[in-house]
């Protein structure tokens, strides 16, 4: 079980190192039995934030102090006469509940009592409960854990033997929660007034959309999967800012825009307070916004994530996983996942990572459940000659397929890659005010060379983190390429002691960018076995890197 201290610094572990081969340095190359060597010079990047300094409101206290305890007296006591009963009068118990992980809790309590020893009760709410005996006056610590997710009522009991009992409660929520498919289907779209009254987003300003009660969106959620989509910026650049409404903007980004593009990107962002996610604009130009809902999270049962790849479905330009050749306009085509890359039959959606790439018009990809028809909605949105990636959280049929569709007048090639799946047993997730954890253009020296590789030790020691949703941008790109974020192969402390083996980038992208282009993408980042993340810069040039944090799976 994690320690209260473990939950709470669970990314001091985090390390980060910019590795840079150079391109006469390939995987395998080298002194035989000993690891490539990073490019002279190369510095690590900027310290990346631990857990100590992430705020999740998931894992808050619930205090009730011992002044609010009910004072309870058994029908003996009450025989012996007022003076038995005043005998233990100062006899009061204090608790506080807080999440040390996704399905447990520890409670504290401290007891006032003019007798010692007494007898201390924990009812978690469930059916189970916990009897210490001897605890005497003061202060003690007591661990348990859920079998599922929801809301449970703690109840303490302090007696002192003779009678005299007092007892407090409070009511608490597990931190984690899990994922419900919901759509697609649009929540906001500025230019027609959906969600929001009609009106572009102008440079400082930001869209409100709902989310909590919305629809069939239930009350509570705590983070919800968003497309979201800038339409054709008036001006110059900038970024959009997703964050949860009611507390503070984040220095963060999760779509980069220029003038007169239209860019998608999703976020799986946290739900305020006030059932809101608040989307500013911060930049110099005013632009129209979208933004689609594949699902929301919540503390209650549902479907757990577990990651599976990055592993490659479809590749139409090679005949994999689909008919060989570019997909012709308006026309869509079936892609089965259960039975595939290790996703299981009874799967409610799966998480993949979409591509288009020489399209020959301008248009969009809509990725759908393949038992629908196709909404009105886009996850990925080109322009000709364009390659383009997007990360979709998609429901899938019963038979486990999804559909694909060419939503534009020209043909164009799509390849799909699945990074993980949403169903029975997997890992809970807990959403985090977003936070940054990297930006190598703040160190000297500290961009990514080319084929080399950022390492982001963030489950290291913890392997009850299965996954972290981040969202990493690419800046200041030299030439074509493309990144792709995959679990590290070395232990931390092969790194430490130089004897590191250089990983094996394998065949499957992240984001692809050309030259001179800031591109954003989210990534569900499998840690592997080692709690180790590598972000893979595959192309001829350097490239700086910025990485955000907006969430972590926790295992049972």
């Amino acid at each position: 079980m994690l320690s209260h201290r473990h939950i709470i610094v669970a990314a001091a572990v985090v390390t980060s190192l910019v590795v840079g081969p150079g391109l006469a340095v390939a995987a395998g190359t080298g002194t035989a039995g000993a690891p490539a060597h990073p490019a002279a010079g190369a510095v690590p990047a900027k310290p990346a934030k631990s857990l100590g300094d992430i705020a999740s409101s998931a894992f808050g206290t619930v205090r009730s102090p011992a002044e609010a305890s009910v004072r309870q007296q058994s029908k003996a006591a009450k025989a012996q006469g007022a003076a038995a009963a005043m005998a233990n009068n100062s006899l009061a118990v204090g608790v506080s509940v807080f999440g040390i992980s996704a399905y447990s809790v520890q409670a504290v309590t401290w007891i006032n009592s003019d007798i010692a020893p007494v007898d201390l009760v924990v009812d978690w709410g469930d059916g189970t409960s916990d009897r210490f005996n001897g605890v005497g006056t003061g202060e003690g610590a007591w661990d348990h854990a859920y079998a599922s997710l929801g809301q449970y009522t703690v109840t303490v009991t302090v007696s002192d033997g003779n009678g005299e009992a007092s007892s407090n409660s409070v009511t608490i929520a597990t931190a984690g929660s899990e994922f419900t498919p919901y759509g697609p289907t649009r929540l906001l779209d500025t230019r027609d007034g959906t969600g929001a009254p009609a009106g572009r987003v102008q440079p400082g300003g930001e869209a409100r959309v709902k989310i909590a009660g919305n629809g069939g969106i239930p009350e509570g959620v705590t983070a919800v999967a968003l497309n979201l989509t800038v339409v054709d910026p008036a001006g110059g650049a900038g970024h959009i800012i997703a964050y949860p409404g009611g507390e503070g903007r984040p220095e963060t980004s999760n779509v980069n825009y220029t003038a007169g593009q239209t860019v998608p990107n999703l976020a799986i962002v946290p739900v305020g307070a006030d059932g809101y996610v608040n989307l500013f604009n911060r930049g110099g130009a005013s632009v129209d916004l979208l933004a689609d809902i594949a699902g929301y999270f919540s503390q209650s049962e549902a479907a757990g994530y577990t990651a599976v790849g990055p592993t490659r479905l479809v590749d139409t330009r090679e005949g994999l996983g689909a008919n060989r050749g570019q997909v012709p306009g308006w026309t869509s085509f079936p892609v089965q996942t259960a039975g595939r890359a290790g996703i299981p039959a009874g799967v409610g959606a799966v998480a993949l990572n979409v591509t288009v790439t020489d399209p020959q018009s301008d248009g969009h990809l809509t990725v759908y459940p393949g038992d629908r028809q196709a909404p009105s909605v886009s996850n990925l949105n080109f322009r000709r000659g364009q390659t383009i990636a997007n990360s979709v959280i998609v429901p899938v049929d019963a038979s486990g397929r999804i559909q694909v569709l060419n939503g534009a007048q020209g043909a164009s090639d799509v390849i799909v890659d699945v990074v993980g799946y949403y169903g029975a047993g997997g890992s809970a997730y807990v959403p985090t005010s977003p936070q940054r954890l990297a930006d190598t253009r703040n160190v000297e020296g500290g961009s990514i060379s080319s084929q080399g590789y950022l390492y982001m030790g963030l489950g290291v020691d913890a392997p009850e983190f299965t996954g972290f949703v981040l969202n990493s941008t690419v800046t200041n790109t030299r030439t074509d390429g493309h990144l792709t974020v995959f679990p590290d192969p070395n232990s931390i402390d092969r790194y430490r002691d130089g004897t590191y083996v250089w990983p094996t980038k394998p065949n499957a992208s992240t984001l692809n960018w050309k030259a001179g282009e800031t591109v954003p993408n989210l990534v569900q980042a499998d840690p592997g076995p080692n709690g180790i993340i590598d972000f893979w810069n595959a192309s001829g040039g350097d490239t700086d890197l910025v990485v955000d944090l907006f969430g972590f799976y926790l295992d049972r």
